[in-house]
Order: C-alpha cells, then structure tokens, then sequence
C-alpha cells in the first residue's frame, strides 16, 4: 500500500469512533500490537530527542525500502509511535520525504495531545524523516 492509501485508511478507522476516548483507547491499543525494537537498538543514539517518555526508533534498509522498529516506555506514546510506524515503515526514503502529514491533523491528534506530546509527535516525524534523508545520500 502506499503511504497515502495507508493515510486514508487510518482516517476512515479514526472516523468510526464518538469520542476522544475511544480514539485514545485504540491508539493504545496499537501500541500494544507494536513488533518490539531489538533490545541491542535500545541505545541512547537511537532515543528521540524532543519527547517527554523515551522512545527509541531504528531502521534498516530491507529491498530499497525503510523498515522501522520501535519502542516506548509511555504506553499512548508507545501508541502514536506504532501509528507513525504503519505510514512510514517498508516505504521507499523518496515517498517518505514527499509524503505529507495532514492525516495528523484530519484524525485530531495533534490537538488532542499534550503540548509536549505534540512536540515529541513532530520530533518522531522529524526523526523518520532524517533516516529516510541519510538512505538518499548513500
């Protein structure tokens, strides 16, 4: 799937429910489905620098493609990450830095987040992004 149809489908899910409680507890839920990191990428190199909770993101290249793993000690920020990870793992570097980020904003998460959630949300995008710059220039 593409990052977009990926996007659009994470909309229509978000969508479906009333309210923010709901959307929380599934967001919570995604972070319990996340693959978990390998503990020897639990290093501080690999911490996300911006978040309140630690949140440790790695990636390597598998046939031309980005694949992440990740991990948190908050469990909503655990969550977010695992969404994060949906869009952007297996996809090619070039469609990740094209890619835009507006579905953040039409499913309400950024202004349903904590001011320092929210920065942590931008600096995990930020981080994804600079993976997928570093595999451009190699």
């Amino acid at each position: 799937m593409t990052i977009k149809e990926i996007q659009e489908e994470i909309i229509d899910e978000f969508s479906m429910f009333d309210d923010w409680m709901e959307r929380y507890e599934y967001i919570i839920d995604l972070g319990k489905s996340l693959p978990l990191i390998d503990s020897r990428f639990k290093l501080d190199e690999n911490l996300i620098k911006g978040c309140q909770s630690k949140v440790w993101l790695h990636s390597n290249l598998q046939n031309d493609k980005l694949v992440f793993t990740a991990d948190s000690d908050a469990i909503l920020t655990k969550g977010i990450v695992a969404l994060l990870l949906r869009v952007f793992s297996d996809q090619k570097a070039a469609d990740i830095l094209a890619a835009d980020t507006n579905f953040i904003d039409e499913i309400g998460l950024k202004e349903h987040l904590s001011p320092t959630r929210a920065n942590g949300l931008v600096s995990m995008l930020k981080q994804i992004k600079i993976y997928a710059i570093a595999l451009q220039s190699k």
